[in-house]
């Protein structure tokens, strides 16, 4: 079977939940999308707000709460908001990768070996089943390594070790100093998780010490299944991308998976895997305007990216150092971007658009401006720095 260009875009749509809005909750929307990026703690509830119908923050905040929504080191080596049963897959698919890049050059740097972490891990996570600032952390590393190793051994462990980034009742549920509670852990400390907990820090501890280069099969065919409901249909890069994990591995993992996916033929002439029977709409399927978040996980999911960002625009939109703008989508195609300025939205669009694209726009920046005005009015206002480098384009004032 052939997928168009265009077939592709509203397939990704469709799984994202940018063709309309569902009314699911909070956990059940984050699992249909699979994972949200969350460098920036504003950045999940945005992402929701574009995904489910009447989301307000307050379910996330609970979500988080409760960790029935996690937010931990994943993918690409960065943070991202999941289910909570998904959690334990995505960490064994990843343990791989974070381990060469958090237990490497750095970590080697303070004196340590990933053996040293291993035997620091059951230590480590039993002193975190119940939330633990960073200057804890650091304090705790402190004890029991000396001052001289202490930053790089804490920077290896926060991002190699399982823990969750725990609520810090700040505006977005985190701020800019994070807490960390182990995996597993029960929200209340009960003692019936605290066992649990030592259990889970003991796996953990048990697992080979020497650095392995290939991702755990299993773990990494639950996370094709996994990406492939979220993101499909796709190519092996396309996953590699995604989860940092070798091509070859990848390769591996779908001739395992052979019967539980399908190969597609893409635009130019690729592979492409996909779940049967998963959503494909046509071609002509209308695409409603959208206000994308920052590092919104549908510009980053794959290798090429063109599916959404049109190859001109994506030096404009994710940034040499790894920002990545919040982004117009407009006929599923990012057209531009956009930014809170005194209550409003500003919209820059790239190119021009017709009066119905910014009456679909204006309508979206209604909406959100009631959001942030219960939370924050000028998000992202750190990144306005990027504007000045934009070229000239035509912008305006989305007024609720």
């Amino acid at each position: 079977m052939i997928i168009t260009a265009r077939e592709l875009n509203r397939a990704t749509l469709s799984r994202q939940l940018l063709l309309r809005r569902e009314p699911l909750t909070v956990p059940e929307g984050v699992r249909r999308v699979v994972a949200l990026q969350a460098q920036d703690p504003a950045s999940p509830y945005l992402a929701l707000w574009n995904r489910l119908t009447d989301f307000t923050p307050a379910e996330l905040d609970g979500a988080f709460t409760t960790r029935s929504v996690v937010k931990a080191t994943l993918m690409r080596i960065t943070l991202h908001a999941v289910h909570a049963g998904d959690y334990p897959a995505f960490r064994a698919a990843m343990r791989p990768t974070l381990h060469a890049s958090r237990l490497g050059s750095r970590f080697a740097e303070a004196g340590l070996t990933p053996a040293d972490a291993e035997e620091l891990l059951p230590e480590l996570l039993d002193f975190a089943r119940r939330p633990r600032t960073s200057a804890e952390m650091r304090a705790w590393t402190e004890e029991r390594l000396g001052a001289a190793k202490r930053d790089g051994a804490w920077w290896g462990l926060k991002g190699y070790a399982p823990l969750h980034h725990a609520p810090t009742g700040a505006t977005w549920s985190f701020g800019p100093r994070p807490s960390f509670v182990a995996a597993g852990a029960d929200p209340d400390v009960d003692p019936e998780a605290e066992a649990e907990a030592e259990a889970e820090a003991e796996a953990e501890a048990a697992v080979s010490v020497p650095v392995r280069r290939e991702a755990e099969p299993g773990a990494l065919r639950a996370l094709i299944l996994r990406y492939l409901a979220g993101f499909g249909p796709a190519s092996a890069a396309d996953v590699a991308q995604f989860a940092t994990v070798r091509r070859t591995s990848v390769h591996a993992a779908l001739r395992d998976l052979d019967g539980l996916v399908e190969p597609l033929r893409g635009p130019a002439g690729e592979t492409l895997f996909d779940l049967p029977g998963a959503s494909r709409p046509p071609a002509d399927t209308p695409a409603p305007a959208r206000l994308m978040a920052m590092w919104d996980s549908t510009l980053l999911a794959y290798a090429d990216r063109s599916r959404v960002i049109p190859p001109a625009y994506r030096p404009l939109v994710i940034r040499r150092n790894g920002d990545v703008l919040p982004t117009l989508l407009v006929d599923g195609q990012v057209a531009g971007v956009w930014r809170p300025v005194d209550g409003h939205v500003e919209a820059t669009a790239f190119h021009p658009l017709s009066a119905a694209d910014w009456d679909g726009l204006a309508e979206e920046a209604r909406s959100l401006t009631a959001l942030l005005a219960g939370r924050e009015t000028a998000v992202y206002r750190r990144y306005h720095h990027w504007w000045s480098k934009l070229p000239e384009a035509e912008t305006r004032i989305l007024r609720p």
